[in-house]
This record gives structure tokens, C-alpha cells and sequence, in this order.
């Protein structure tokens, strides 16, 4: 039988150690330091330090992020795993809200009458609200596309989108759209990577440093 040489870490000191470990593997690289927190963030999640190169961030994205969070602004995801991902004891103390309309019976009559995807017609109810969202999309390329034309077309200004759809189809470039607004803020994972968990892990890491 192998012997495997663990490391004893009391349980409240394992996130504590995971971030250690994360900060001596990323070495010399220089972080922005505003990111560098939700970068970390991220890495912790999906031990990918490709993400130290792949989120962009749009300038002061991340502070747009803080000042939208401590007006207590409503968050808008794709997936009830991204919803569910969120930090609700955080989401309490902040007084902002957490929605996915994605399984809205709604939803899915607009998406069946208008031949789009429910992703597509989840943005159009989110679109619908009466004051400007956080946006943080993991898995659905549609969802990004869509926001991109609500915001071309003058509809919605977010506070924030959030682009880390993970997959093959029209990821990369649903990506590139988001990339190419200038006047909305945004943090997307650039190419395929991404997930639910990397984009509830982006909205943790803003709201953890929300005082």
C-alpha cells in the first residue's frame, strides 16, 4: 500500500491555505491589483491558473461591480447552479437579490413562440426590470449575444456582465461581442473555459469585498 504524505490543515484554515498555495504557484506574475482578488477567486474555484491570463477585465470593472453591490442591485444569472453558487448570506447583508428565469413558464412560451433559445428570451424578461442588473452568465452563449444586442439597441445598461459561458458553440465568439462594448463593464474568460461556478465564483469574490 502507497503512503501519501497529507497535509494537516485544521477545516476553517483550508480556504486560508488554498490561497497561499495559489499565490506561491502563481510566482512572479504581476496582478492587477483591483482583479487580483476575483482572479484568485476564480483559480481557487476551478484550479485553472489559466484564468490569471484569460479573464479580461474592462477598465475599473471591478469597482463598477463594488459601487452597483452596495446599492443593493439585483444579479441576473443563467443557470439555478449559478444562482444556487451565490453567496446568500452575503447577498443578505448587501440587501441585493438573486433571480434565473431560465425555467419561467413564461420564458419558455416566449422562447417557443419567438423560435429563440430560453436563454435569449430570459435576457428580454431580465431586460424588463426596472432598474439596471448585474449579469453573470456561465453557460449559455445565447444569453451574451442577446445582452449584447439589448445594449446596442439602447434597451439595457448594465452595471455589470459577467461572460464566462463554457463550451464549444458560439462561446468564443459570444465572448468577443461582450469584449467589444465600450460602454458597459465587464469581466469575461476569453476563449472556451468558463462555467456556472466560475461566474457565482466572480460574484462572490466582489461581494466579499464589499465592507
Amino acid at each position: 500500500m502507497e503512503h501519501y504524505e497529507l497535509e494537516r490543515v485544521l477545516p476553517e484554515e483550508i480556504e486560508k491555505r488554498s490561497f497561499e498555495i495559489i499565490t506561491k504557484e502563481l510566482g512572479s506574475k504581476k496582478l492587477d491589483p483591483e482583479n487580483e482578488l476575483v482572479i484568485k477567486r476564480v483559480i481557487h474555484t476551478s484550479a485553472d491558473f489559466d484564468y490569471a491570463d484569460n479573464l479580461i477585465f474592462s477598465p475599473h470593472a471591478v469597482t463598477r461591480g463594488l459601487e452597483a453591490l452596495k446599492e443593493g442591485t439585483a444579479i441576473i444569472t443563467d443557470t439555478n447552479m449559478g444562482k444556487a453558487g451565490i453567496n446568500k448570506a452575503a447577498l443578505k447583508r448587501l440587501h441585493c437579490t438573486v433571480d434565473c428565469f431560465m425555467a419561467d413558464e413564461d420564458v419558455a412560451q416566449e422562447a417557443r413562440q419567438n423560435e429563440t433559445t430560453r436563454a435569449h428570451a430570459s435576457m428580454d424578461k431580465a431586460s424588463r426590470l426596472p432598474k439596471d442588473c448585474i449579469f453573470a452568465i456561465g453557460n449559455a452563449p445565447t444569453a451574451l449575444v442577446r445582452l449584447y444586442e439589448l445594449v446596442q439597441q439602447g434597451i439595457i445598461r448594465p452595471k455589470l456582465i459577467i461572460g464566462v459561458p463554457v463550451g464549444f458553440v458560439n462561446v468564443v465568439q459570444s465572448k468577443e461581442m461582450i469584449l467589444s462594448l465600450t460602454d458597459v463593464p465587464y469581466i469575461v474568460a476569453r476563449g472556451r473555459k468558463g462555467g456556472s461556478n466560475v461566474a457565482a465564483a466572480i460574484v462572490n469574490a466582489l461581494m466579499y469585498q464589499v465592507k
